[in-house]
Order: structure tokens, then C-alpha cells, then sequence
């Protein structure tokens, strides 16, 4: 029986397991920064034509094959008996999952072939004979599982955030770690000091002395938030530390630096020493609120977050 395994950005690690004969894994960061165009998403999941490298899913073929990499991945599909679906439980995953289920929904003969893994620990901290070994179900891809992601897919890509807070008041068992990812990402809405959660954590961290990036940015267990990866939280922090009132210094180097020279970005943020200014003391204490006193203009799945039109989350949905 020939198996096909789709994972998320870490789910290359699969390929050394004999888990599947062929895994595809996928690296969107639905997370951070504007939606992709729905016809660039199609055009990423049809066949091949001028699509640059990276542009089609299958430049993302862990083991590297020539037949069937021109074809939509659809058709790929249907040259497996079996197609799994390993995705973690962090919303990167999550999100990530939820739009390819939303894509399978219109073709059944994909569909019936398709199955959740039930994969409950994050993919970066689990062991490779786990991976390989690891007893880990095999949900089928029923109406209801479909129905769900559907649901969740297109209320994520919504102009405002009121379609996804009102998901958490329906049934998501079908897809059972997607309400705690939907709730860790209605968290990173600005709160009540118009920082998201990972922001004000950050600026909790650094008064409490840690100083350095790493602790920031990989101690998972310091930061409690599983929204962004190391280059978000970079640009997170450069919002706190570069705006007209900052809130953090000591990332003066990062200032002049675009966001795509990643070669100086990354020993940049290793040399800072990070402190909390005065103002960043009095958001901390709730006495200001950042977003008065610098612009706003990031996005939250379909939403424009800006100054003048600042979606709340404090720790219920207000409306700009």
C-alpha cells in the first residue's frame, strides 16, 4: 500500500522514519503577515506552470522524485492509496491544516483517501523513534472533520475576528487541537495595554532580567506562547524596541536593518542586551497603553490591524 504523509514546516523530520513512501511538507506562516491571495494559494496547489522555485508545493517533496512533480497536488494524491495528514498542535500547524482540509473538501476521492494524525506534542520536541515508532491514531477525514476546517478556514481569512471568537462558542471536536490554537491566537490580538500576548510576555521577560534574545525567542517554556517563530518574534521585538515610544532598548544595531537581511538580523539580535524603558515599566502596570503612543499596522489573518481600526482582546472581543 503506497502512503503519502503532508506535514507542516517540521514535518521534514518524517522523512526519516518509514512512516510513508513520499512526504510533502508545507511552510506558510499563516500566522504572521497578510493572507496570501486566494489565487496564489490555487496556483500553489494546481500543476505546475510558471511557478517560480518555492511557488509550487512540489518544490516541498522531502525525498526528492521526478514523476509527479508537474502535477496538481490533487492529481499526486491519487497516486497513493493513503494520505496523511501529520500537522502538531501549534496554531502554525493548525492553520496550516485546517486550509488543506478546505481544499481536499471539493474533491471526495482525495477525501476518502485522507487521515489526521492525532499528533498532540509539538513536532520540535518530539523524539525521532517517537516519530518513527510512536503509537499515534489515524483519524478518518469525515463530513464533520471537512465541515470544520471549512468553517474555521474561512472564518480565519474574515475581514474581523468576530467569525473565529464565534467559533469558540460552537462544537471544534471534530478537529480537536484546533480551539486551543484559535484561542492562543485570539490572544495575540492587541489586550488591554495594546500589546498581544507574546508582546507583553516579552516585556515581562526582559524586567525580570532576561536580557538576552535566546531566552526570548527559543526558551518555549519561559515565553508560555506558541504563536511565532524566532523571525516574527524578531520583528515583534523590533516594534517594541523602534517605535516613538519604545518600550524596550538595546536593538539599536536592528534599526537600520530591512527584515529580509536576515545574515545581519540574526548576529544583531545575538549581540543585544535588552532593558524596559520607563514607558515600557508604566504599560506593564497598565498605567499606558503602547498602541496610543505608537502606529499600529500588522494583520491577524484576514484582519487589518491599524491604528484607528484596533481589534481588542482583553479577554473578550472589542470592536475598534
Amino acid at each position: 500500500m503506497k502512503r503519502l504523509i503532508l506535514a507542516g514546516s517540521h514535518g521534514a523530520c518524517l522523512e526519516k522514519t518509514d512512516r510513508a513512501d513520499v512526504t510533502v511538507f508545507f511552510m506558510f506562516k499563516f500566522a504572521w503577515g497578510e493572507l496570501p491571495a486566494p489565487q496564489k494559494l490555487a496556483a500553489f496547489l494546481a500543476a505546475r506552470s510558471d511557478q517560480g522555485q518555492g511557488d509550487h508545493w512540489s518544490d516541498y517533496i522531502a525525498r526528492r522524485r521526478r514523476d509527479g512533480r508537474d502535477l496538481s497536488l490533487i492529481e499526486f494524491c491519487k497516486l497513493y492509496d493513503e494520505v496523511e495528514l501529520w500537522f502538531d498542535p501549534t496554531p502554525s500547524d493548525q492553520l496550516q491544516l485546517i486550509w488543506l482540509l478546505d481544499f481536499f473538501s471539493s474533491c471526495p476521492d482525495v477525501t476518502s483517501r485522507l487521515k489526521v494524525r492525532a499528533l498532540d506534542i509539538d513536532f520540535s520536541g518530539a523524539e525521532d523513534t517517537f516519530l518513527a515508532k510512536g503509537n499515534i491514531p489515524a483519524v478518518p477525514v469525515t463530513t464533520a472533520v471537512g465541515e470544520t476546517a471549512s468553517l474555521s478556514w474561512q472564518a480565519y481569512r474574515s475581514t474581523t475576528p468576530e467569525a473565529c471568537f464565534d467559533l469558540l462558542k460552537r462544537d471544534l471536536s471534530p478537529l480537536p487541537l484546533l480551539r486551543p490554537a484559535l484561542a492562543d491566537l485570539l490572544k495575540e490580538l492587541p489586550g488591554p495595554t495594546g500589546l498581544g500576548a507574546t508582546e507583553f510576555r516579552m516585556l515581562e521577560l526582559v524586567e525580570a532580567g532576561y536580557i538576552r534574545q535566546s531566552a526570548l525567542f527559543y526558551h518555549r517554556g519561559l515565553r508560555r506562547t506558541r504563536v511565532f517563530g524566532e523571525f516574527e518574534l524578531g520583528y515583534l521585538l523590533d516594534g517594541l524596541a523602534h517605535g516613538p515610544a519604545p518600550a524596550l532598548a538595546g536593538l539599536e544595531e536592528t534599526r537600520t536593518l530591512s527584515r529580509d537581511n536576515l545574515r545581519d538580523r540574526v548576529p544583531a539580535y545575538q549581540r543585544c542586551r535588552l532593558s524596559i524603558t520607563d514607558f515600557g515599566r508604566s504599560v506593564l502596570r497598565h498605567e499606558e497603553d503602547f498602541s496610543r503612543h505608537n502606529p499600529i499596522d500588522r494583520w491577524w489573518g484576514g484582519t487589518h490591524l491599524t491604528s484607528d481600526r484596533m481589534w481588542r482582546w482583553q479577554p473578550t472581543l472589542m470592536k475598534p
